[in-house]
């Protein structure tokens, strides 16, 4: 499977193409979606290197529907098992994060963007058919919505403004660059999802399979509780956000619901001289955690995916973060 980790989205768009599901298909919009998600965030606590600095205990005010993640240093000495991403010798610094503890809901995306791309409706679904492109079109615009700094750049795009997105691959997107040290919301890097994925722990001791829980059905809507079901079944297609149990750090949906963008361009092989933001070009950006679509070991906090900047799914979508100096 790994080897063909970008073309099986693309031969999997054929497939969702001919099951209908645009529209809606069958999973219809949800009677419950009335009102956006929104519960109390609580404190991410601590985060566990190896060996590295940080990772104490660390907790402070955020708003509703969002977590504090203290970061970590990780330093390579230990490789994580499992991991291609925490290896021997590669040193990653994992900042204090403020992470979506959903993927952005459909009601979120519209508020910001005022349109709902999503194939199967419902205001507390996980907006998806979202590009790498639209995804950091909306942290812009939501940061400059909230007073923050955006932390997106791309040559001639004045986010305040409308914007027009490519809507297939595009070379001055491509280039974009990202301040990692602005207060605005962004794409997590491939490290911090997995670090957010693995609920701060990069040791090998207590690890799990999946995002909080060795059992898949606990924490994750993936082929078997989903798509298996068949595109007839009113619980076809994504579902609502915070419906499966969360991880240690009190994030949801890090394993299945939709597969989850982030900045970091695709390589196959990441080494220890890979920088912690990825390796400088690709032939797309990575995509994490798995989805309704997929199977169970794409779900895992492991598995790493990658697809082309312009692809327009139902099972991709994303979750923000911001940088948090203290």
């Amino acid at each position: 499977m790994k080897k063909f980790r970008l073309a099986f989205l693309a031969l999997a768009t054929l497939a969702l193409l001919a099951t209908g599901c645009g529209g809606g298909g069958g999973g219809g919009s949800d009677e419950d979606d009335v009102t956006p998600v929104a519960e109390s965030s609580g404190a991410g606590g601590s985060g566990t290197g190896s060996g590295g600095s940080g990772g104490g205990s660390g907790s402070t005010s955020v708003p509703v529907g969002l977590v504090f993640v203290q970061g970590t240093t990780f330093n390579g000495t230990t490789a994580v098992t499992g991991s291609e991403v925490f290896i021997s010798g590669r040193t990653i610094t994992i900042p204090n994060l403020i992470v979506c503890d959903h993927e952005v809901t459909q009601a979120e995306y519209q508020s910001v963007m005022g349109v709902n791309p999503s194939g199967y409706s419902g205001l507390n679904k996980p907006v998806e058919q979202v590009s790498w492109y639209d995804a950091i079109t909306y942290c812009n615009k939501r940061s400059l919505a909230e007073n923050l700094t955006p932390c997106y750049t791309v040559s001639g795009v004045d986010f305040s403004g409308n914007v027009t997105v490519p809507l297939s691959d595009n070379a001055t997107w491509n280039a974009a660059t990202c301040n990692f040290n602005a207060n605005g919301y962004r794409l997590p890097t491939e490290a911090e999802w997995e670090y957010l994925a693995r609920g701060g722990n990069l040791t090998n001791n207590g690890q799990t399979t999946y995002s909080g829980s060795n059992t898949i059905g606990d924490v994750a809507w993936y082929d078997i509780n989903v798509y298996d079901l068949g595109s007839s079944s009113p619980s076809y297609g994504a579902h609502q956000v915070k419906t499966k149990n969360p991880n240690g750090k009190n994030l949801y949906d890090m394993s299945g619901n939709v597969r989850e963008w982030c900045w970091d361009w695709w390589s196959d092989t990441i080494t220890a001289g890979t920088p912690p933001t990825g390796a400088s070009s690709g032939s797309g950006r990575i995509l994490r955690g798995g989805s309704w679509h997929g199977d169970a070991s794409d779900c895992t906090v492991s598995y790493r995916g990658g697809g082309y900047t312009g692809y327009h799914v139902t099972y991709i979508g994303f979750r923000v973060v911001r940088s948090r100096s203290e």
